[in-house]
């Protein structure tokens, strides 16, 4: 009977990753192709552009492993699965995904840690290259006037 369960289970877990990797939001079908563990990108596009959805890829890069592995740009869905794999191999060579994320969150920790310029500026939630703050940087600026509209009508009540 435990033989069973399991391998109904496992058909249950393989229908759920094959319908997460066809999904349909409002009428747009979205196919993705995955290279490795967490690594997907779509299947409509060309390999040249599909390649940038992974973090840490960039136009120059996804070129550079194209040209690495002798391949012509045609669209994700048209690679056979041994270009998969071999696209597969040449991406880990790089440090991409959730490793690349894991070490910039780490080396921003760092900065805050020692105190330095743009780890104060990370903390202060300001921008640390250089830009000016003034009349722009609205993405990272805090507009203290909000803030403090916002805290007087609360005391007014």
């Amino acid at each position: 009977m435990m033989l069973g369960l399991r391998g109904s289970i496992a058909t249950v877990s393989d229908a759920s990753r094959r319908l997460l990797q066809s999904v349909s939001f409002h009428g747009v079908h979205v196919q993705c192709l995955n290279i490795k563990a967490g690594m997907e990108i779509p299947d409509n596009k060309p390999l040249k552009y599909a390649l940038q959805y992974i973090r840490g890829i960039g136009r120059a890069r996804a070129g550079l492993i194209i040209s690495e592995l002798n391949m012509t740009n045609k669209r994700a869905k048209d690679l056979t699965r041994r270009e998969v794999v071999a696209i597969g191999d040449e991406i880990s060579k790089y440090l991409v995904g959730r490793e690349l994320a894991t070490i910039v969150e780490r080396d921003i920790k760092r900065m805050k840690d020692i105190q330095c310029y743009k780890g104060i500026r990370h903390i202060d939630k300001l921008p640390c290259r250089g830009q000016r703050t003034s009349t722009n940087a609205r993405t990272r600026k805090v507009n203290p006037r909000i803030a403090v509209a916002s805290s007087n009508k609360v005391k007014n009540k």
